[in-house]
């Protein structure tokens, strides 16, 4: 049977699978239904290979990892194995592959925003194509938690409001120690009045 081969291009990252149709499944042309091998190319890194878990455990941290980095949360992702764990440090992305064979030591790669962008488009694509009939085992998209969205508040932000609404009421407390209160008011003595006295009456002599 003849292997079918698709190749997904960006700048920094290429992408090759190569696979068979299921027959079983009424698949043929150029479709895949059985993926026999895969590469990937990225710049100034040695070529990766492997079999469809490995690319399937690629897929399943790299793409939520670089959702939550479009968002402003910037946190490690990792197979429940641990054979793929890619994780920000400083101003790089840490990419690290360790090998299900004995002996291997792991391989890490550091890639930089454009490279690792590239890298998301050729999953992507590969993901999203048509010919590729196979079921993958990937994560469902999940909304950023509760926890992530309060992560992504800088502490300044975050702690800020309720600081200075403290040293507010604090400031208010100690101003109110210090002055003293005033005061009952003393009313103005009331002065009495004085009357003229009345003018005689004439009286007729």
């Amino acid at each position: 049977m003849l292997k079918n081969t698709h190749h997904y291009e960006q700048t920094a990252a290429r992408l090759t699978v190569e696979g068979v149709p299921d027959l079983s499944a009424g698949q043929s042309g150029d479709n895949i239904g059985i993926l026999s091998a895969w590469r990937l190319q990225l710049v100034a890194s040695p070529e990766l290979e492997g079999t469809r878990e490995h690319l399937e455990a690629l897929m399943s941290v790299v793409m939520p990892y670089a959702r939550h980095q479009l968002s402003g949360v910037g946190r490690q992702f990792q197979t429940d194995a641990g054979f793929v764990t890619i994780e920000p440090l400083e101003h790089v992305h840490q990419l690290t592959l360790r090998s299900s064979k004995e002996g291997v030591e792991p391989l890490t790669l550091k890639l930089d925003d454009a490279e690792l962008s590239d890298l998301v488009r050729c999953l992507d694509r590969l993901r999203l194509d048509q010919r590729v009939q196979l079921a993958w085992t990937l994560p469902p998209d999940q909304p950023l938690s509760r926890h992530d969205l309060v992560e992504r508040i800088p502490l300044r932000r975050r702690f800020g409001a309720p600081l200075l609404g403290g040293l507010a009421l604090a400031t208010s407390a100690v101003v109110a120690l210090i002055l003293p209160l005033p005061g009952p008011e003393v009313p103005p003595a009331s002065q009495g009045s004085v009357e003229a006295p009345a003018n005689p009456e004439s009286t007729e002599r």
